[in-house]
């Protein structure tokens, strides 16, 4: 059985993708973020400067019923072959009304 010419190098990239590493969101650096936050005085432009844009927003509520925006920072990475040794680091940041940081966590990843 003879196969079509156009299998074969079809075949070769899904191989070759499946050992590429792949990446989303924005890197950055938790020990930096953590270095110049300062809770109560950091306004949202500093943190855009610094960080950029964030890949998504939202809004979180405490157990007071206190409404704050927050923003959410993301990077991951891993091989497609294996994600088991993927890496993810999550940023959230919250903000008040007068968009200054009121607190902030984050997961995953080295600082």
């Amino acid at each position: 059985m003879r196969v079509p010419r156009l299998i074969l190098p079809l075949l070769l990239l899904m191989g070759l993708a499946a050992c590429s590493t792949v990446q989303m969101g924005h890197d950055f650096n938790l020990s930096t973020f953590e270095s110049r936050v300062e809770r109560g005085v950091t306004t949202q432009a500093q943190v855009r400067g610094w960080l950029g844009a964030p890949a998504g927003t939202g809004l979180a509520v405490d157990t007071g019923g206190t409404r704050f925006e927050e923003w959410t920072y993301y990077y991951g990475e891993g091989q497609l072959a294996n994600m088991s040794d993927a890496r993810l680091k999550i940023l959230q940041i919250k903000f008040d009304r007068q968009g200054v940081v009121r607190g902030y966590s984050w997961s995953g990843g080295q600082k």
